[in-house]
């Protein structure tokens, strides 16, 4: 399915959303840089997980977005986990994130309900 770029903290998402699938990402947090990150899994539509970071396993960003029902509605989740031997370095230079996943949460939420 093609990205749909909608202001979600995330300013752009260039490629498709399908197992294994490349995307580029510009966000909010850091808008100059360009996150090339992989769809490493899929599965329609309870779970989708990117993933993304430097060469040799250095350092990972593992982002997880999970659906489950919830009574008459829906609960979303969204995790990010960091690992390799820089992690503890560079987490400490990453922005603060909770307003931007707040923002993307809310945004989720409203499209959601208007469908």
């Amino acid at each position: 399915m093609p990205a749909d770029p909608v202001p979600f903290g995330i300013m752009k998402l260039d490629g498709i959303i399908d197992r294994n699938a490349r995307l580029k990402l510009r966000s909010e947090v850091d808008p100059q840089r360009i996150f090339s990150l992989t769809v490493t899994n899929l599965i329609a539509p309870r779970t989708m997980v990117w993933r993304g970071g430097m060469p040799l396993g250095l350092f990972t960003g593992t982002r997880t977005f999970s659906l489950w029902p919830k009574d008459e509605g829906t609960r979303f989740e969204m995790r990010e986990e960091f690992s390799g031997p820089l992690a503890g370095l560079i987490v400490r230079s990453i922005p603060d994130h909770p307003p931007s996943y707040e923002k993307f949460s809310q945004a989720l939420k409203a499209k959601a309900e208007r469908k």
